[in-house]
């Protein structure tokens, strides 16, 4: 067998065999991209080759970011924020049929959008909502799938850490990435309100929280003013040039400290804690960037990503069967695979047969997260979704059940993403971050 070949075997062997043996991710693609680097180099050259690329990796400026982003999402969840944007949130569906799972809904994009980060969303506005969902008479695992269901829309509308990965690997614009996110961010959100409508249609005893006065409506939106501010601060000086994306994250962190202690909801003896919390967020992130970019480059050297493309090239040329099979393959991937090692694996694999067919890769990048953010939310590894449950007091297998409507019109939704462009590039394209 050439040495290639025999790489692109082990590559493949290794990581789904240590996957199935629950071996964390980042062991799994580290250990199978060495021994692949050994069949391909030897012992020495695959250390050398490996090292360094583990190295370059991680040596970006650009992935500053993260640790950041990890830093100002943690700081949100202990800073008193959640509980302002959940009542902004039922000021702004108060009226509606269902009004606390709707509320759900919008307060888990809004805290999402905030923090970025899904399984925060899900932890923070799930302690808040279940109680006051089982106090209505709601089934509590309907609460909790809807807590699970709307919790990844974090994850597309910016800023996003999945965008900036996948900006480090695709060397896409993260300013053009992060406001493509916000329309699939939004299709993400309707479709979870629209489940959630038709499901309080049949339950006429879910009704409305009832009507806010005007001015309480008014007090309630002015308190989450300042924490919703911050995405101005962040996306706004990104658009107009007074920062970079590393910076605008560097800016949230010093917002944040400040409006935690503002609220006084976080305390100087909370930090250490805080800190250590993120720090292992991003040791995580970190580590599987550096062993993600070995495996990359074993995989171009192995010339894997044009065996793949020859591939599904011989067994279809037609754009929108290519564009199918790669939403499959993501889907299937997604319910294993976390989105930042999915990302990193798959971008160079799949992104130039995208490019191949013209597809921008600002919209490739949009369809990948939102396929992949399905899968957050799908077994066996879904983390969103042990979450929510957890949250929520429950075993899985009770969510699940009451999960399927919301994963179908999701799945619906990726279709909208996937075959009209538009919801991704038509606000870049305006803001002039894209080509006409």
């Amino acid at each position: 067998m050439e040495p290639a070949s025999l790489a692109g075997l082990i590559l493949l062997v290794g990581i789904v065999a240590m996957i199935a043996l629950s071996v964390p991710i980042a062991v799994a693609i580290g250990l199978s991209a060495i021994f692949a680097a050994i069949a391909l180099l030897g012992v020495e050259g695959a250390v050398l080759a490996s090292s360094q690329r583990m190295f370059t990796g991680i040596n970006s400026f650009p992935l500053l970011a993260i640790p950041f982003f990890v830093l100002a999402g943690v700081l949100m969840n202990n800073g008193g924020i959640a509980g302002r944007l959940i009542d902004a949130a039922k000021v702004l569906v108060g009226k509606a049929p269902g009004s606390l799972a709707q509320t759900n809904v919008v307060a888990n994009a809004m805290f999402g959008a905030v923090s970025g980060a899904a399984v925060a969303a899900a932890a923070a506005v799930g302690t808040v909502m279940g109680p006051r969902q089982r106090e209505e008479g709601y089934d509590r695992s309907f609460s909790a799938a809807v807590n699970a269901a709307s919790a990844p829309a974090g994850m597309l509308i910016p800023p996003s850490n999945t965008f900036i990965v996948y900006s480090l690997v695709s060397s896409t614009s993260i300013a053009a990435l992060f406001m493509a996110g916000i329309g699939p961010g939004l299709v993400w959100t309707g479709a979870c309100m629209v489940v959630v409508w038709l499901y309080v249609r049949k339950r006429p005893e879910l009704k409305s929280t009832g009507r806010v006065s005007f001015r309480q409506a008014l007090v309630v939106l002015w308190k989450a003013v300042p924490s919703l501010l911050m995405i101005i601060i962040v996306i706004g000086g990104i658009l107009t040039g007074l920062f970079t994306a590393t910076e605008s994250a560097a800016i949230a962190v010093v917002y944040c400290l400040v409006l935690g202690f503002a609220y006084r909801m976080l305390k100087v003896k909370a930090l250490p804690g805080i800190l250590l919390e993120s720090a292992r967020t991003t040791a995580i992130v970190m580590l599987l960037v550096g062993v993600s970019s070995a495996l990359s480059f074993i995989m171009s050297f192995a010339r894997i990503p044009e065996i793949i493309s020859d591939g599904m090239l011989a067994l279809t040329s037609n754009p929108t069967a290519i564009l199918l099979i790669m939403m499959v393959i993501l889907l299937v991937v997604g319910t294993f695979m976390d989105p930042t090692p999915a990302i990193l694996i798959f971008t160079p694999i799949f992104l130039p047969i995208a490019l191949e067919f013209g597809i921008d890769p600002v919209h490739f990048g949009t369809m990948l997260v939102y396929n992949l953010c399905v899968g957050v939310i799908t077994p066996p590894v879904g983390n969103v979704l042990f979450v929510a449950a957890r949250v929520g007091g429950l075993r899985i297998e009770p969510v699940i059940s009451k999960l399927l409507p919301f994963l179908l019109a999701l799945v619906v939704g990726l279709f909208l993403v996937v075959f009209v462009p538009q919801l991704s590039t038509w606000l870049p394209t305006q803001l002039g971050l894209l080509g006409t």
